[in-house]
């Protein structure tokens, strides 16, 4: 029994360190990818080309997971507003919802997984397929020529998606309530226009929407990077990604509402 417990105390000790190490790591990665990035602003063409992947392609899945959010958001806030006689406000809890909170957060994990997995995929393969030790042969850098263009170009994407999310949510809001409830359209957009404020809900939407990106995409590059140039070590890597960006976007939300929307009324 006395064997167990310590064999359990000793994996569990293990598993700290070895987290201790690949944070210092992919803290040590991240420093790197931001000194090397030189490259890439001087090559904008290069940002550009993965801004098209990571962003452009990420349209679809954000432009209608905004707009059906929105009208959830718009139906069920009918719903509950309507016991109070306050169904005329639906347009600004659907928008300070959104802004606040759902753009940033939902678009992000959409990102996660759908161009996070991507970029750590990619990275993984080319690792696996030694495309990086090529570059490295031939006087490339791999991370000022594969990773930070890619880096860049979430960072970029990000605060877009959810600008473009929260902007589908509020249509889809105004579709439900608006159109098809018949609720006024002059006070859904009036009490929306006085209720949200610029620089405590879009600014601050914007800037955790920034914190997300630069979280998401760090982890993406450093995952795919450091994968095993193997199938199921980059399959490993793509997992990690999106479970890790996840956990990640979560506690920044967090961190960032409470120092944000602080005495905020």
């Amino acid at each position: 029994m006395s064997k167990r417990i310590v064999s359990s105390i000793q994996g569990i000790g293990h598993q700290f360190i070895e987290s201790v190490w690949r944070l210092g790591n992919a803290s040590r990665f991240f420093v790197l990818v931001l000194i090397k990035s030189g490259t890439s602003l001087r090559r904008f063409g290069l940002v550009m080309r993965e801004l098209y992947y990571t962003g452009v392609l990420s349209l679809t899945i954000i432009i209608v997971s905004g707009l059906f959010v929105g009208m959830v958001l718009g139906l069920q806030g009918y719903e509950t507003l309507q016991k109070f006689g306050s169904e005329s406000a639906v347009g600004t809890l659907v928008a300070l919802s959104l802004v606040r909170e759902l753009g940033p957060v939902v678009s992000a994990l959409l990102f996660a997984s759908r161009a996070g997995s991507a970029i750590t995929a990619e990275i993984g393969l080319m690792k696996a397929t030694e495309q990086l030790s090529a570059m490295g042969m031939m006087a490339v850098d791999p991370i000022a020529r594969v990773v930070a263009p890619r880096f860049w170009a979430g960072v970029i994407s990000m605060p877009l998606l959810a600008a473009m999310f929260s902007v589908m949510g509020v249509f889809g809001g105004y579709l439900v309530t608006v159109v098809f409830i018949g609720v006024d359209a002059g006070s859904f957009w009036s009490q929306m226009q006085s209720a949200v404020d610029f620089r405590f809900d879009i600014i601050n939407g914007f800037i955790k929407s920034c914190f997300f990106g630069v979280a998401v995409t760090a982890i993406a590059v450093y995952e795919g990077y450091d994968a095993p140039p193997t199938a199921e070590g980059v399959s490993g890597a793509t997992t990690r990604t999106v479970v890790t960006s996840s956990l990640a976007i979560l506690a920044l939300d967090f961190i960032l509402t409470a120092f944000m929307f602080r005495g905020v009324s």
